[in-house]
C-alpha cells in the first residue's frame, strides 16, 4: 500500500454530489436491471426470519439504489467485548422501488429511518421502516412506506449492535499478553472479502463504492485509527474520548477499517509529505524500525513508478495479535500479523526479512491495484492479488536488490505450476457467487499464477510498453472498478498510441536477428493473447523435436499424474489451447529468438547449425519444456561439460522441468536424477538448492512410505554427494542473502539426517543457550536447526515451551514452534494440538500451521489426521468454512498420502461432510494429489531404488 495527500483528488470529487456527475460516474458502472421484480412473482421469493415474504431472492444485491455516502459511529467496550454503532447511508435510487437490500450478518438492528432530501432541508423526522432478515443470503430488507423515487436521494438511518466477534472477521476482539503477564483485549476489523456485512449493514460488494466519514468512541486509556487522519477528538462525559476521522476517497466496503487499542508507533515521513507510522504493541515498539524504513522506500518507489500519488495524508502499518491471513491492504491502514511486519534482529532470519519486506510491498501495492482500482467482481480478484504480487517483484528489486528476489519469484511460479498441472485447477478468472466460493477464490492461482502470467506479458511486451499500459489503465478507471478486458485494453490502447506502426499492437524490443523481425510481424492482440491464458485453466506443455536445423514445436496440456497412455488423456486435452510466447536461445549465440505459438503444432527454422537449444529462457514463460529424441540428453551433457554455458535461471527451469515431467510420465526418473550429477559443479546456489529440494522431497515420501532400505541408501547418498558443501558451512550470520539460505538448508538437512558433526554443534549451542536462561543470541541462520536439534529430548522440548510462552518475537516463536513438532513423541505432539485449540499458550491463528508441521512428521502424519477427522466441528467453529486456514488444515493432514488405503479413507471422510453440507474445492485438489502420490510410486520407486545402488 502506498500514500500520498494530494488536494487535487479531494477537489475532483467534490463534483461526485451533484446528480447528473453520479449519474454518469457511477450509475454508468451498475448495468443490472432496474426494474423491481418483487411485484412480478411473489410466490418465488424466500421467508424472512419473522415469516413474512423477503423481497429479494438473488445473492447479488440489487442495483436500484446505490450507496453514496457512509455516516458511521461505533463504540465498542473492550470490557463487556460488544459494540453499540449507527450510521446514515445517502444512497441515490435509480429506479423506483418499495424496499432496500443490504448486507448484514450477525447484527441485531434496533431501528432503521429513511429521510428524503426534503426532510432533511425542512428538518423532518424519519420516517420508521421495516426490517426483514434473511440470514441465508447475509442480507436484510428495509421496507418503505412510501416508493422511492428515481434519480432522488434518501438518507437511511440505522441503529445497531452486536458482540464483538470471536473469529478474524467482521469486527472482532484480539489478545496479547504484556511482558507482566496482563492480558489486553484490542478491536480491529478485517472486511476482506465479505465480511464488512458483520460490523456495519452495508452495501457489502465491491462496485458498490462510496465515501464513509466514521467516528470511533473510545476509553482514554486507548487510541483509535481508521482509513483516514483524525480530524478532531470530543471529551464526553463519563471520560469517554469520540475521534472523528476526515471522509475517506470513494471506496468499497472491504476497504473500510478501524481498531481500537493501546499500541505504540514510530513515524517517517515519505518524499511526497505521507505520514508513515507503524504501530505494535508496547512491549514489541523495538521490533517496528525496519518495517518503517521498508514502508518509506516501497511507498516513494510506487508514486514515482506509477506517476499517480496516493490521495491519503498518512498511512498506518498495524501489527495485529491475532490475524487469520499474512495482511489487508485497508486503504491508510493496513493491518498484518505480527510476524508479516515486526523485525527482531536477534531472532529474525535473513528469510523473515524476505518476508516483511514483500508483505509490505504487496500490500503497498494494493494501494493502487485493489484500492485506487478495484475488480467488479470477485471473479477477477485475481487483478488485484496477482499484479500486488508481480509487484513485490519489481519493488522490491529495486528497493532492496541485496535481498536478490528474482530466485524466489520464479520458485513461487513453480509452486503454483504444481496446482495448476492437476485437472481440479480453476481459470484465474473464475465464477464465484456464495461466499465460501468467494473465499476460495484467495488462493494460489490468484495470487502466484496471476503474478507468473504477468511477469511473462511484460516479457512479451518490454518492460517500458508493460509500465505504460498499466500507468494507462491505473489512471483511466481510479476510483472506479474494472475487469480483465480492461486491462487488456489499457494496455493494447497504449501501443495504439504509442506505437501506432504496429497496428495496435507492441511487441518486446528485441535484437534485430531474423527470427526477431518474425517475430515482430506476428500480431497477436493481446486481449486475445491473454484470454487463453486468464478463461481457462492449466499449464501448456511444449514439445520440442530438433531435426537438424528444423524445430518442431508441439503444444498440449500439461497434467501431473495423468500419463499420455491413460484412458482419459485424450478427453483432457480437448478445447485446450495457448497462445504462448515462447523464447529460446541456441548454442550458436546468446540472443534471445521468440516466437508466438498459437496453433497444437507449429515449425521453426534455425538460421544456423547448432548443438543443443533451450526454451523458455530466463524461465519467463509460464509453460513447461520436453525435449524429444536426443534433447535432453544433449543438456545433460552440456550441463555436465560447462554448465555455465546456460544463464542461471535456465539451469534451474531444467531441472524443475525435468522432475515435472517424471510426474507426468513423459521423462523417466533416472534421467532427470543424471541430470543433477552436475550439481557439484554448480556455482549458482538458487541452481543448486532446486536440485537438493528434489533429492529431499523423495527422501521424506520414503521416510513417512517406510521403505526403509531407499530411505537409509537415500540419505547415505545425500550425505556422501553433499558433504564438500556442508563441511564448508560456517554456523555464524555471514555472506550474502543466498550464502546464508545455503547454510540453513544445508546445516537443517545434516542435522535432519542425524549428520554427527551437525547434531554435535547444535547440541552444544542449545546447552549454552539454555544455561544462559535463553539470553544466549544464537545465529539466526541455524536458530531453527539449534531448535529442533534440542526439542529430541524431553528437558529441551519443555524449556522450548516456556520459552515459547516468554518470547516477544513471533519470528522467534515460529521457529521454536516449528522445533516442538518435531519432536518423536506422540504425547507432545498431541499436546501442542490440545493448546492450539485452546488458542492462549499457542494462538489460534497458528492452528493451522501446528498441524500441517505436525503431519510433515513420520511420528505426527496420522495423528493430526485423525485428530482433523474427530474434531472438525470443533475447527469450522474456530475457523469459517472455506477460509485459508480450513484449506490449509485439510490439505496440510492429507496431500502427502500415498496409499490406496489412505487415498478411500480421505474419500470417505470428505463423503461425510458432503453429505452434512460442506463441499469445498479443496477435496477434489487433495484427492487428485494423493492418487498423483500412488501412482508417482508405482511407477519410480524401482528406478530410484535401482539408481540408488548404481550411485553410492
Amino acid at each position: 500500500m502506498a500514500n500520498s495527500h494530494r488536494k487535487l483528488i479531494f477537489n475532483i470529487y467534490i463534483g461526485f454530489y451533484c446528480s447528473a456527475v453520479i449519474q454518469i460516474c457511477i450509475c454508468s458502472q451498475f448495468t443490472s436491471s432496474s426494474i423491481d421484480p418483487f411485484n412480478k412473482d411473489r410466490g418465488a421469493f424466500p421467508v424472512a426470519t419473522n415469516g413474512e415474504i423477503f423481497p429479494w431472492r438473488e445473492l447479488r444485491l440489487p442495483t436500484m439504489v446505490i450507496p453514496l455516502h457512509y455516516d458511521l459511529f461505533v463504540h465498542p467496550n473492550l470490557t463487556s467485548l460488544d459494540f453499540v454503532a449507527s450510521e446514515k447511508i445517502e444512497v441515490l435510487v435509480r429506479g423506483a422501488t418499495q424496499f432496500i437490500i443490504l448486507h448484514s450478518k450477525d447484527l441485531e438492528i434496533m431501528n432503521a429511518t429513511l429521510q428524503s432530501e426534503e426532510d432533511l432541508r425542512y428538518r423532518k423526522p424519519g420516517k420508521k421502516l421495516t426490517v426483514l432478515s434473511y440470514p441465508a443470503h447475509e442480507q436484510i430488507a428495509l421496507l418503505v412506506p412510501e416508493k422511492l423515487m428515481a434519480d432522488l436521494r434518501y438518507s437511511v438511518a440505522i441503529d445497531f449492535q452486536a458482540k464483538l466477534a470471536d473469529g478474524f472477521e467482521g469486527f472482532y476482539k484480539s489478545t496479547y499478553r504484556t511482558l507482566g503477564g496482563e492480558t489486553r483485549t484490542i478491536a480491529v476489523t478485517d472486511f476482506e472479502p465479505t465480511q464488512a456485512r458483520m460490523a456495519f449493514p452495508c452495501f457489502d460488494e465491491p462496485l458498490f463504492k462510496a465515501n464513509f466519514s466514521i467516528k470511533i468512541r473510545r476509553e482514554s486509556r486507548h487510541v483509535a485509527l481508521s482509513n483516514m487522519p483524525k480530524v478532531k477528538t470530543i471529551e464526553l462525559e463519563g471520560g469517554l474520548l469520540e475521534d472523528h476521522f476526515e471522509t475517506t476517497v470513494k471506496m468499497s466496503t472491504y476497504l473500510v477499517a478501524y481498531i481500537v487499542c493501546d499500541f505504540n508507533s514510530v513515524s517517517g515521513t515519505a518524499s511526497s509529505g505521507v505520514k508513515v507510522s507503524i504501530h505494535a504493541a508496547p512491549d514489541k515498539w523495538s521490533q517496528t524500525h525496519y518495517a518503517l524504513e521498508a514502508s518509506l522506500k516501497l511507498l516513494d518507489f510506487y508514486e514515482n513508478y506509477f506517476d499517480i500519488h496516493y490521495p491519503l495524508a498518512k498511512l498506518d502499518l498495524v501489527a495485529i495479535p491475532d490475524f487469520e491471513s499474512g495482511a489487508m491492504e485497508n486503504w491508510g491502514l493496513v493491518t498484518c500479523r505480527e510476524t508479516s511486519l515486526l523485525f527482531d534482529p536477534k531472532t529474525s532470519s535473513t528469510s523473515d526479512k524476505l518476508w516483511v519486506t514483500k508483505v509490505i510491498a504487496h500490500e503497498v501495492a494494493h494501494q493502487w491495484f485493489g484500492n485506487l482500482v478495484t475488480m467488479e467482481w470477485w471473479n477477477d480478484i485475481w487483478l488485484n492479488e496477482g499484479f500486488a504480487t508481480y509487484m513485490e517483484l519489481i519493488s522490491v528489486n529495486v528497493t532492496y536488490p541485496e535481498l536478490q528476489f528474482d530466485e524466489d519469484f520464479l520458485n513461487m511460479c513453480f509452486e503454483v505450476i504444481k496446482r495448476d498441472s492437476l485437472n481440479s485447477s480453476h481459470p484465474i478468472s473464475n465464477q464465484a457467487e456464495t461466499s465460501t466460493q468467494i473465499k476460495e477464490m484467495f488462493d494460489a492461482l490468484s495470487y502466484e499464477k496471476g503474478a507468473c502470467i504477468l511477469n511473462m506479458l511484460k516479457d512479451f511486451l518490454s518492460e517500458e510498453k508493460f509500465k505504460k499500459g498499466i500507468i494507462h489503465y491505473l489512471k483511466k478507471f481510479s476510483y472506479r472498478n474494472a475487469k480483465n478486458d480492461d486491462l487488456w485494453s489499457s494496455l493494447s490502447n497504449d501501443c495504439l498510441e504509442s506505437d501506432s506502426a504496429s497496428g495496435g499492437f507492441c511487441y518486446s524490443d528485441s535484437k534485430t536477428t531474423s527470427s526477431t523481425l518474425a517475430f515482430l510481424r506476428e500480431n497477436v492482440e493481446v486481449k486475445q493473447m491473454m484470454a487463453t491464458w486468464t478463461l481457462q485453466k492449466g499449464i501448456p506443455l511444449v514439445v520440442v523435436n530438433r531435426e537438424g536445423r528444423s524445430l518442431r514445436l508441439q503444444q498440449e496440456r500439461f497434467l501431473n499424474g495423468v500419463f499420455k497412455e491413460d484412458p482419459g488423456w485424450g478427453a483432457l486435452q480437448e478445447r485446450y489451447l495457448w497462445h504462448i510466447p515462447v523464447t529460446y536461445s541456441t548454442s550458436f549465440s546468446n540472443a534471445i529468438h521468440r516466437h508466438i505459438l498459437k496453433s497444437k503444432t507449429d515449425t521453426l527454422d534455425l538460421p544456423e547449425k547448432t548443438s543443443w537449444v533451450k526454451f523458455n529462457v530466463d524461465s519467463n514463460g509460464y509453460y513447461i519444456v520436453h525435449y524429444e529424441g536426443h534433447g535432453w540428453d544433449q543438456l545433460i551433457t552440456l550441463l555436465n561439460q560447462n554448465h555455465t554455458l546456460l544463464r542461471p535461471k535456465d539451469r534451474i527451469s531444467l531441472i524443475h522441468d525435468a522432475f515435472q515431467l517424471v510426474s507426468a510420465g513423459r521423462l523417466t526418473l533416472d534421467k532427470a536424477l543424471d541430470l543433477t550429477r552436475y550439481l557439484q559443479h554448480e556455482t549458482s546456489i538458487p541452481a543448486l538448492l532446486k536440485g537438493l529440494e528434489y533429492l529431499e522431497l523423495f527422501y521424506h515420501i520414503m521416510e513417512r512410505r517406510n521403505v526403509s532400505d531407499v530411505t537409509e541408501n537415500l540419505k547415505h547418498y545425500l550425505l556422501q554427494y553433499f558433504k564438500p558443501a556442508i563441511d564448508m558451512q560456517s554456523w555464524h550470520d555471514e555472506g550474502s542473502v543466498w550464502d546464508r539460505r545455503l547454510r540453513s538448508a544445508l546445516l537443517k538437512l545434516a542435522c535432519y539426517l542425524n549428520h554427527a558433526p551437525c547434531i554435535q554443534k547444535a547440541t552444544e549451542l542449545f546447552s549454552q543457550w539454555m544455561e544462559s536462561s535463553g539470553k544466549l543470541n544464537i545465529p539466526t541462520d541455524v536458530l531453527k536447526i539449534v531448535y529442533s536439534v534440542g526439542a529430541q529430548t524431553t528437558a529441551g522440548w519443555n524449556y522450548l515451551l516456556e520459552q515459547y510462552e516468554l518470547s516477544l518475537s513471533g519470528a522467534e516463536k515460529n521457529k521454536i514452534l516449528y522445533a516442538l513438532s518435531t519432536s518423536k513423541h506422540q504425547e507432545k505432539l498431541m499436546k501442542l494440538i490440545e493448546l492450539g485449540m485452546e488458542g492462549k499458550v499457542i494462538k489460534t491463528q497458528d492452528l493451522a500451521a501446528l498441524l500441517h508441521a505436525i503431519a510433515r512428521n513420520p511420528k505426527g502424519q496420522q495423528l493430526a489426521w485423525n485428530f482433523v477427522k474427530e474434531n472438525w466441528i470443533h475447527l469450522l467453529k474456530k475457523f469459517e468454512l472455506g477460509s485459508f486456514p480450513i484449506r490449509m488444515i485439510i490439505s496440510g493432514t492429507t496431500s502427502h498420502f500415498s496409499s490406496k488405503d489412505e487415498l478411500q479413507e480421505v474419500k470417505l471422510f470428505f463423503e461425510s461432510l458432503k453429505a452434512q453440507g460442506s463441499h469445498l474445492e479443496i477435496f477434489q485438489i487433495v484427492l487428485e494429489t494423493i492418487s498423483k502420490n500412488i501412482k508417482w510410486l508405482e511407477k519410480n520407486l524401482p528406478t530410484l531404488r535401482n539408481w540408488l545402488l548404481i550411485s553410492i
